[in-house]
Formats: structure tokens, C-alpha cells, sequence
């Protein structure tokens, strides 16, 4: 059968000694942009065939083109380069007509690089083959279903609130792409939702959506006329729609999207016809479910056939002149293509952007205390909480988000009901009105809608301090923080990063509501995750430490960092008798302020017979414990871990000397629970004591009183610790 390179070839040629087919457009379109465009699309094409070369070579790792798509060039022309896109993987025509905006740019050179995984991949170094580049604003984007499209939404969102920091221009319009396949993805008609919810209630929303359709998902047709219903209904969002096989009108309708986003702030949707030449990626077997015929025919829809027969209508270039340069094109690439085999330099340590940063500067708390300082009186109502005497965790917590707002100005925390209303649990109670609707704000009931609200707004400038509900909630937004958020800074080598702090209230333990929904003690997710930096808060005395050491990851390394909140101790102010207090601490007022180190773990209670290594809720359950092994002679030391990922395996390590005998007390499930690391990372330290570990059972959490029968207890870590002492 014909390929598409010969094809092409072939009709030049025919069309060489007679005009092309097809009737005459009257669109007025700029010969400059026409040819730019066609070059890009030639471009593309070319880089697409040295890439399946590549791979015959054994050099190249990545075959899923843009053949057929190369009409999104019209996209990137209608666009500044100060533009931020964030596009899919078929955007090499929009790549290649970016780069041709911006002196010294070397597409070839970044595509050939990125595919054959070399450390010269100006984006990724060799992680991905991604399209991104720095200074091109495109900002890499690995998912294929849609993923990214939360994140464009909330930068498009934050563009014109973000006033610190900022990183594109006042008028600069975000610009996102994706295929017919995706747009039935939970996580698109999330964020098309999220974008026309604000787009209702007037909110800047300067978004170009790209929806390329080329009518097939891999293997799986899209149903014909799908793609216009669904998106031609979408409540807020202007509709418009071009074929790329009309470079003239789709070059004018692009021209007029653009222009709408970037004067009325508003979000247009392109729904662009397309087509897909070469199969789903160089593996794909794709006459096995499409035929010959139907392959052939779709070689009439070539946008890059339809842009030479455009050319040579207008009299801009004649067929020979235009095989010409298709030809110079393919050598040029293919040059390029050759020198890259037997001489790619590849990534030593792919992981490395993943670690923490070695250049922490401590003189950050201070810096930050002394700003905070200024306007606290206000901001606390004249009631400043180191004045109030001891505070419970939710009240501390809130104290540090006070100070943390004063402190930070490019700060925002949002989330559902965290503003008027100031959390379910009272945890965010009076920011709004000391900070106002531009920095405290409610968001709609969707967990990817808040989530890419923090991933966008970390990119227009932003602190997100973002707030999950409820951590069962998390779970159907996790992607967001796994192959959006942490993955930002790997795949681009650490020139995007997208730091936050996101607050989750969570773990079980809360009486009398909710069941699993509320109860929610599975971690192992967010513990999976490479660079995402986990802190759980038992006690009031601790809390803003680390919530101030998650601000300053997030601020100065762009580290995703999460803040795990025990809801059962969010207002528990007694340890061991009703009226004690113990577990109510002061606050430290600025600038006696303090972190609490990544890595670092907290010994609350001396003891040499026995140590408890555990977190949140386990710290007061093993502290009573460790009362009632007192009594019997027994001296426990009590070690709050703090820091669940990355695990502080040398701070435990160094914590448990002297003592022989550990007892991790972990009140998530036996089966991926945090004590299952603990004890591989005790064995690989070389410990040489008794190890257990006691854990609630894997299980959902019922509802009411049948929850004790499957959540960890104190008689279960007492019984586990007289074992452990025999």
C-alpha cells in the first residue's frame, strides 16, 4: 500500500504539469502566514518519519505523531510565543510553527533529541519525549487523556488574580489541546465544566481549547457528529469550528479565536477536523481494525496536501517548487537524524529532580516571620493567638494560615466551603475577611477542579495552599498529583515547577459521622509518589512547624508537599483524664517561629525499654499506652514520625538508639500501610532489636461503633507491646 510520504509525493508530482483539484478559495489569508504554516506542517511530517527511522536505528524511543494533525500550526500562528501552552502529543505542527516565531530556535534538533531520550533534550533532558520547551512557553504535558486540562483551566483562572511573581504577560492567553478520544474522560468534562462555571459567573477565563478531531481513539471510532453535540453545548464557552483541510478559513477562524480570548477574557473551544495518517504510534497494527480503502481515502483529507494545493492556487508557490521544498525539508531532517545515531548522550540519574534541593536558605522562616509581623493585629481580629493561651490543632492550624497569608502575598487557600463558611471543621474560620475573596475563595464540588486550580495557579505565580474536604475525596482527583503535579518538575529537568501545599483532612478516628466516606486511613497513594513531600499533624505544638516547612518546600524548591490533618484530633483538647489539656499547646509568635525539617522525627516521650514509632492519631493512643506500661515498670519511648514520604529513615534510625525492642503503631491497613516501610526501612538500616508492627484492619471503616472493630486501639497496641516485651 501507498504510504502518506509517497502519496504526497506523487500528487506534487501529478500536480506539477496540472493544476490541483479542488475549487478555489476567495479567504484572504497573509502569503507570509501561509507559508510559515506550511513549512510548519512540513516540518512536522518529516520529524515524524525520521522518528519511526530512529527507532529502526534502535536510537529512538517514541513513534505517536502528528501526521494528519499538522493543521494545529494554524493554532500556534494565531498565538504569541508569550502564549503558555500546554499541548497534547500530536502537536508537532504547533511546535515547529512556535519555534519559527522565535529567533534561534532549533525544533528538529528538540524533537530528534527528546524521542532518542537524549540529555540534550532542551525540556525534559531525556526524561519523556514530551513537547515543551522554556522558552517557547510550552509547558510539557506527559498524559494522553486529558489530565492536563484541570491544570490549564486553573493557570488560565489565575493569570489576571496572580499579583506577585508574575510569569506571562497581562494579556497572555493559555492555550490547551486534546483529542476527540479524551474528551470523554471524566477529567475533561470536569475542567470544560470548571471553565464554563466561571465563565457563567463573569470570572476571567482567557482560555483557547483545542479539541483536534481526527474521529478514532487508537482503535475505538468516535461516533460521527459526537464532538460538535458535546461541545457545542458547553454552557459558557463560545463555540467555533474549522477542518484542516481548509488552511485558508482555519487560518482566519484561529486568528479570530485567539483575538476573542485575549480581548474579552473569555474561553472559546476550536473543534478542529483532522486526520490521522501512520496509525495510533509506530506499534500499531492499523489494518487490523480499519481497511485498506478507508486508510487510502482519508490520504485526500492530507492537510499538508491541502496547504500545497492552496499555495499554488494563489500563485504563491507552483507544485514544483512546493515538492522542492518538501523534499529539502526531509533532507534537513534526516541529517539531522543521522548524526544523532551512535553519538546520543543519555541521562545518567533520570531521577535526580525529584530529591530535595541542596540550597534551603534557613534565613526563609525569619525572613518570612518579619513579614508576617506586620498587620498580624488586623488579621487576627486584635486577638492575637499567642495571647489566647492553649490552642487546640484546629486552632493552631488556623493561627498558622493567618500568618502564613500575611507572610506569603502570593499565598491563596480555597477549597470547598473553606471561605464563608471557614471549613467544615472551622480550621480556615476568618481568613476571607481578613484577606479577602482574592485569596481565600470557595471553589465548586469537584476535587480535579481544586486541585487544577493549584496546578495552574502555581505557574501564574501563585502559593496554592489548596484544601481537600475529606481524604476519601481525594481519591478521584490523585492523578492530578500524580501524573500532573509531582511529575512537573521531573519531566521538564526542573525548569516548571508547580509548588503547593495541599491540606487534607483525613484519617479515621471521628465519632459519630460519616463512616468510610469520613474515616478515610489509606495514605499509600499519596506515599507513592516520587518528589511529593507527605507530613502528617498529631499535635498543636508541632502543626505550624510543618505546615511552615511545606510553604517553604513548595516556595523554594516548587516541591508538592501535602499535610495530612487528623479530623479526631482537630479539637481534642485532653491526653490522658476529661479537663487535663494535654493535648492543647501555646503558639509561637513570629519571630520565635520555627520549621519542622523535612526528614525530621520528634521523640515525644523518653524511654528505654521500649520504643513506639507512630503518627497522627497513634501518637496519643501510644502515649496513654506508654502510661499504662509505666505503671507496670516498663519505660516506652514514644517517636512521631512526622514525615511519611519520603519516609525519615536516618532520623529514625538515629531516634531509636539505645533501644532494642519497636513497636510500630500504624492505624492504616496491614496491607500498604505506612509500618510496612517503616520495617523494610529498619531492616535495611541494619537495626538489630525486635521488631512488630500492629495495624487497623484492612477493611473499609463502617459506620458507628462497628468501626472499633476494624480501626487500631489502644488495647491492641497495649497487647502488642507486652508481646513484644516477653
Amino acid at each position: 500500500m501507498e504510504s502518506i510520504d509517497e502519496h504526497v509525493v506523487r500528487r506534487l508530482t501529478a500536480w506539477s504539469s496540472e493544476a490541483p483539484t479542488g475549487t478555489a478559495d476567495d479567504t484572504e489569508v497573509d502569503r507570509t502566514v501561509l507559508l510559515d504554516y506550511w513549512e510548519a506542517q512540513v516540518q512536522a511530517r518529516h520529524l515524524d518519519l525520521a522518528l519511526r527511522w530512529l527507532q529502526a536505528q534502535k536510537e529512538g524511543f517514541y513513534t505517536i505523531g502528528s501526521s494528519g494533525h499538522e493543521s494545529n500550526a494554524a493554532v500556534a500562528l494565531a498565538l504569541r510565543p508569550t502564549d503558555p501552552a500546554l499541548l497534547h502529543y500530536r502537536s508537532g505542527g504547533f511546535y515547529a510553527a512556535r519555534a519559527g516565531q522565535v529567533p534561534g530556535a532549533t525544533p528538529i534538533a528538540d524533537v530528534l533529541h527528546s524521542a532518542a531520550a537524549s540529555r540534550h533534550d532542551p525540556i525534559s533532558g531525556g526524561r519523556h519525549k514530551v513537547f515543551g520547551h522554556r522558552a517557547l512557553n510550552i509547558i510539557p504535558q506527559t498524559s494522553t487523556i486529558a489530565s492536563h486540562l484541570p491544570r490549564a483551566m486553573g493557570l488560565a483562572f489565575n493569570l489576571g488574580r496572580a499579583t506577585v511573581r508574575r510569569q506571562y504577560p497581562d494579556d497572555a492567553v493559555v492555550v490547551c489541546s486534546f483529542g476527540d478520544a479524551s474528551l470523554n474522560h471524566s477529567t475533561a468534562a470536569g475542567a470544560l465544566n470548571a471553565v464554563g462555571y466561571s465563565a457563567h459567573q463573569g470570572l476571567p477565563m482567557p482560555l483557547l481549547l483545542v479539541c483536534e478531531d481526527n474521529g478514532i481513539g487508537i482503535s475505538t471510532r468516535t461516533p460521527h457528529g459526537w464532538v460538535r453535540r458535546a461541545l457545542s453545548s458547553l454552557p459558557g464557552i463560545e463555540y467555533l469550528h474549522a477542518d484542516g483541510t481548509d488552511p485558508a478559513h482555519l487560518l482566519a477562524v484561529a486568528a479570530t479565536a485567539a483575538r476573542r480570548v485575549r480581548a474579552e477574557r473569555r474561553p472559546v473551544v476550536l473543534h478542529l477536523g483532522t486526520v490521522r495518517f501512520m496509525g495510533h504510534a509506530g506499534s500499531d497494527a492499523e489494518l487490523a481494525y480499519r481497511g485498506r480503502s478507508e486508510i487510502l481515502a482519508d490520504y485526500a483529507r492530507d492537510p499538508v496536501l491541502a496547504t500545497a494545493a492552496a499555495l499554488a492556487r494563489r500563485g504563491i508557490l507552483s507544485p514544483a517548487e512546493c515538492l522542492a521544498r518538501y523534499e529539502d525539508a526531509r533532507k534537513l531532517v534526516m541529517d539531522e537524524a543521522r548524526l544523532l545515531v551512535g553519538r546520543v548522550e543519555r541521562l545518567a540519574d533520570p531521577a535526580a529532580v525529584t530529591a530535595p534541593l541542596t540550597d534551603r536558605r534557613p534565613e526563609a522562616v525569619s525572613a518570612a516571620a518579619a513579614r508576617a509581623g506586620d498587620g498580624r493585629e488586623a488579621a487576627f481580629g486584635g486577638k492575637l493567638p499567642e495571647a489566647r493561651g492553649p490552642l487546640t490543632l484546629a486552632q493552631s492550624i488556623n493561627a498558622a494560615l493567618h500568618d502564613a497569608l500575611l507572610a506569603r502575598p502570593s499565598a491563596q487557600v480555597f477549597g470547598e466551603d473553606v471561605a464563608r463558611k471557614g471549613g467544615v471543621y472551622g480550621v480556615t474560620r476568618g481568613l476571607r475577611k481578613a484577606f479577602g475573596g482574592g485569596r481565600v475563595f470557595d471553589t465548586l464540588l469537584d476535587e480535579q477542579s481544586i486541585l487544577g486550580l493549584a496546578l495552574g495557579g502555581a505557574l501564574a505565580g501563585t502559593l496554592p495552599v489548596p484544601e481537600i474536604q475529606y481524604l476519601a475525596y481525594l481519591h478521584n482527583a490523585e492523578d492530578q498529583l500524580r501524573g500532573e503535579a509531582a511529575s512537573l518538575r521531573f519531566f521538564s529537568a526542573g525548569q516548571y515547577q508547580n509548588g503547593m501545599v495541599v491540606r487534607i483532612a483525613g484519617l479515621a478516628y471521628q465519632k459519630g459521622f460519616g463512616g468510610h466516606f469520613h474515616n478515610d486511613n489509606s495514605v499509600a497513594v499519596l506515599r507513592d509518589i516520587p518528589g511529593l513531600a507527605l507530613a502528617v499533624a498529631s499535635h498543636p505544638a508541632t502543626a505550624p512547624a510543618l505546615l511552615r516547612q511545606c510553604l517553604a518546600l513548595a516556595e523554594q524548591e516548587g516541591r508538592v508537599c501535602v499535610l495530612l490533618e487528623p479530623i479526631a484530633l482537630y479539637h481534642t483538647r485532653d491526653l490522658h483524664a476529661e479537663g487535663d489539656g494535654g493535648w492543647l499547646a501555646g503558639y509561637a509568635a513570629p519571630p520565635e517561629w520555627a520549621e519542622a525539617p523535612l526528614g525530621a522525627v520528634r521523640t515525644v516521650r523518653e524511654g528505654g525499654d521500649l520504643a513506639v514509632v507512630t503518627f497522627g492519631n497513634g501518637v496519643p493512643m501510644s502515649l496513654r499506652v506508654a502510661a499504662v506500661l509505666a505503671g507496670e515498670g516498663v519505660q516506652t519511648r514514644v517517636v512521631d514520625l512526622q514525615w511519611l514520604a519520603p519516609l525519615p529513615a536516618a532520623g529514625l534510625r538515629a531516634a531509636l538508639d539505645g533501644v532494642s525492642r519497636v513497636l510500630v503503631v500504624d492505624e492504616t491497613r496491614a496491607s500498604g500501610g505506612v509500618s510496612e516501610a517503616v520495617v523494610a526501612a529498619l531492616v535495611d538500616a541494619g537495626f538489630a532489636g525486635r521488631i512488630a508492627r500492629v495495624n487497623s484492619v484492612d477493611s473499609y471503616v463502617p459506620l458507628g461503633p462497628a468501626a472499633d472493630q476494624v480501626l487500631l486501639g489502644e488495647a491492641d497496641i497495649l497487647a502488642a507491646a507486652r508481646t513484644l516485651l516477653r
